[in-house]
């Protein structure tokens, strides 16, 4: 009954202190309100970086290796000179991987390039073209709306057919159904026989949307697929029950006896992995949320000062009130929670109008970008959390102070 007494009575206080001394509270409150901002924003758009990323990043595969040329890295001092003359991956090396690799379950060879895509009057110029062999679809995660994946004979025979993405589909088959059509590429015609599902376009920009997949032994027929800039790769995906390591290891190995690497020799070729993307971002999102940490802590700072500031107006105000209080009995402890949750109650009015401005832009961002924003309900409790904290802290002195008034002197006080 005490604990309800104390709440209900610090709340009607802390509710008048506001209603009564508006501008003052405003002012005040926001410092606090700023800083919740500041931090929230941040851990509200790094957690949705976060999210979009992560989702990035697992359609690449995360059991899935890639031997390329160029290793993936971040950073100023990366050291182009010392990979620029190495060979690209090859077939031949795809093929040596197979026969002696024990840790592999499926490995494909890849190439990448952008052409015009046509049909009749229609056309859609820098469409994404992806040439692969026949196990694409089983390291690469994608879903098909209408239609099927290519056959062995058809990746095998080389055969003129290709899956398209559904921007590519809207735009050339406006009302239409795009299989078993004709479309034009590389001068041309490939018979459509797969529509891929529509997913969007994610962090690092690529979708299957505006992409056109086609088997590698038709596009080597048209193109020259050892051309470097079409980033030649073979994606190697490992056995159920083999990590990363072990067929990073056995590859290692592979591919330097194939390339004829003397021991004491560096590599000239990159082992890549989605786990290396997910490190460097997470370096690049802490170094962010300590940057949201800072110029958020120096408003709350201020805001505590002013939350300091009114506790001790607020105890001076209510001296004589405090006197009556002891002397009809009330402790030191009842005093000193009763301003205590008073600087409480105050700080979490000025988070929570904090966290609804973030809440509030979410909104807008979310429907003005291509950018989901959600305020999550961990950052919610953590707003709500530093505010608690800031008021304890902030509230603590003047509510000592509070406690240890004599009562028969602060009955004179007024």
């Amino acid at each position: 009954m005490l604990f309800i007494r104390l709440l209900r009575e610090s709340y009607l206080f802390a509710l008048n202190a506001i209603i009564v001394n508006k501008l003052r509270t405003i002012l005040s409150l926001l410092g606090i309100t700023i800083g919740i901002f500041a931090i929230i924003s941040v851990f509200t758009i790094v957690d949705s970086m976060k999210t979009s990323i992560q989702t990035s990043i697992e359609s690449l595969g995360n059991n899935v290796l890639y031997v390329q040329k160029w290793p993936w890295s971040f950073g100023s001092d990366y050291p182009w000179w010392k990979y620029m003359n190495r060979p690209v991956p090859s077939l031949e090396d795809l093929d040596e991987i197979q026969k002696r690799s024990s840790y592999t379950d499926v490995a494909v060879f890849m190439i990448n390039t952008s052409k015009t895509v046509e049909y009749q009057n229609n056309s859609l110029e820098n469409a994404a073209v992806v040439a692969a062999t026949q196990d694409f679809d089983k390291v690469s995660a994608f879903e098909l709306s209408e239609g099927r994946y290519f056959s062995n004979s058809e990746s095998n025979g080389g055969k003129p057919v290709a899956i398209i993405g559904s921007d590519i589909a809207e735009n050339l088959f406006p009302n239409m159904d795009p299989l078993d059509k004709d479309i034009k590429m590389f001068g041309r015609k490939l018979n459509v026989v797969g529509v891929f599902k529509k997913e969007g376009s994610n962090f690092f920009g690529n979708s299957s949307d505006n992409q056109v997949l086609v088997p590698l032994s038709y596009a080597r027929n048209v193109i020259d697929i050892k051309f470097e800039g079409f980033d030649p790769m073979i994606m190697v995906r490992a056995k159920k029950g083999i990590s990363n390591e072990e067929l990073k290891d056995e590859l290692t190995g592979i591919m330097r006896s194939i390339r004829k690497l003397k021991p004491a020799a560096d590599d000239d070729f990159a082992l890549n992995e989605t786990s290396l993307l997910s490190k460097g971002f997470e370096e690049l999102f802490g170094v962010i949320a300590l940057a949201g940490w800072i110029i958020g802590g120096f408003s709350i700072l201020v805001g505590g000062f002013g939350i300091a500031n009114i506790m001790f107006v607020s105890v001076k105000e209510r001296t004589s009130i405090i006197g009556i209080q002891k002397s009809l009995g009330a402790k030191n402890y009842f005093i000193l929670f009763e301003f205590l949750f008073e600087s409480i109650i105050l700080c979490l009015f000025g988070g929570a109008l904090g966290l609804f401005i973030v809440y509030m832009g979410t909104v807008v961002v979310s429907s003005m970008l291509d950018m989901d924003l959600v305020l999550t309900q961990g950052n919610i409790l953590l707003g709500l959390f530093v505010s608690a904290i800031i008021g304890l802290v902030s509230g603590f002195i003047p509510a000592y102070s509070a406690s240890r008034l004599d009562p028969v002197e602060a009955i004179r006080a007024n």
